[in-house]
């Protein structure tokens, strides 16, 4: 049976059984005051006087037995007709959460229930199921981004391999050391990149191992191993701060560090109206209940627009210049991704003078407890 028959057979049964429980109120009340068997002619009354007809119970059940039965007749027609409107309109509102399920299960992401009325269980199921609908909205439109933007990353370097082997081809006194260099340099970076979508998908899924992870000590191992590169390009690194210790795994939060740091120096010019090189600030720190990492950089005027899409992959800036150090786009969507998974969270802000400030905030671990705050 559909829900609307049982809810019309339930109004229709509890209308009844308050029927009956009525009638046989009052059938008790009156037999209160009617005896048994009663004579035709009181014996009380006067020798000379007319005689009073007195009904018994037998006369009243055969007067009222009648009456009840119809009665509950009409209780019983009006609490199917009653039931069966009441239930109809109780699930109107499921009805059309039903059919926007129905067309976003079609694929139809853009539709949404926008219930009104009052502020119901109906509307609150409504309105969730919007925010639903929103979210999952967004996630599909960001996935096809994505997709398509790796699509095309992934397609330039094997276009440039296809376009040199056909120069090869065509030419063969070629100097083919430098077209396997050149070859070596492009096959690199898809293998960067294909790594690289590797990485966010692993911190996507939120699979991993956790173990107590020192920020400070990730800060030293990311400008060790990137110091040749900023004395390359005549940028000071500066590495100061406290022991902020958060819960997670040590390979993807050292991915975190390593990112923040190599953004920071492939990222920099020096401060606007200055002379000297450019500079790096990395900093870690317990505040209240996270541990933080700050990476700073001077670099280019950015407005807060701009910084708020630098975390979308494949975004590399708008001035930004490609060099055989520079990364496939992914490296802030890495790490805003490997932070959200633990439970962080990433902030850029644009720094006065120019360049970035980039914060993150990871779940402090107590030593006391031995466990992340969140």
């Amino acid at each position: 049976m559909s829900v609307r028959l049982k809810l019309t057979l339930s109004y229709a049964g509890f209308l009844m059984v308050a029927g009956v429980l009525l009638l046989a109120t009052v059938w008790v009340f009156l037999l209160r005051y009617v005896p048994a068997r009663i004579d035709a002619v009181s014996s009380e009354s006067s020798p000379g006087s007319p005689s009073t007809f007195v009904p018994s119970r037998v006369d009243l059940l055969n007067a009222f037995a009648p009456k009840a039965a119809w009665a509950l007749a009409f209780l019983l027609v009006f609490g199917l007709v009653g039931g069966w409107l009441l239930a109809g309109s109780m699930l109107a509102p499921l009805r059309r959460i039903t059919g926007v399920a129905r067309q976003a299960g079609a694929g139809s992401l853009s539709q949404r229930v926008q219930m009104e009325g009052r502020n119901d269980e109906f509307r609150e199921l409504a309105d969730t199921f919007d925010t639903m609908l929103a979210r999952l909205e967004a996630h599909v439109a960001e996935q096809q981004r994505f997709a398509a933007n790796a699509s095309h990353e992934l397609r330039t370097p094997l276009a440039i391999t296809q376009a040199l082997l056909q120069v090869a081809r065509e030419d063969p006194t070629r100097d083919a050391d430098e077209l396997v260099k050149r070859l070596i340099h492009v096959n690199s970076r898809a293998i960067d990149l294909t790594e690289a979508l590797l990485l966010l998908s692993r911190a996507e899924q939120g699979v991993m191992s956790r173990e107590p992870v020192d920020l400070s000590l990730l800060a030293e191992d990311a400008v060790e191993t990137l110091l040749p590169l900023a004395e390359d390009r005549g940028i000071a690194i500066e590495n100061s701060g406290e022991v902020a210790t958060t819960s997670g795994s040590r390979t993807l939060l050292q991915q975190v560090t390593t990112n923040l740091v190599h953004n920071a120096i492939v990222h920099n010019v020096p401060a606007s109206g200055r002379d000297e090189a450019g500079s790096v600030w990395i900093t870690t720190s317990p505040r209240a209940d996270w541990a933080a990492l700050t990476v700073e950089n001077t670099g280019d005027v950015l407005t807060p627009e701009h910084v708020a899409t630098l975390v979308e992959p494949f975004n590399r800036g708008a001035a930004r210049v490609r060099t055989e150090h520079t990364g496939v786009g992914l490296g802030l969507a890495i790490v805003d991704t490997i932070v959200d998974a633990h439970g962080g969270r990433l902030e850029l802000t644009p720094r006065r003078g120019g360049g970035l400030s980039a914060t993150v905030l990871l779940p402090l671990l107590t030593p006391s407890s031995g466990t992340a705050e969140v």
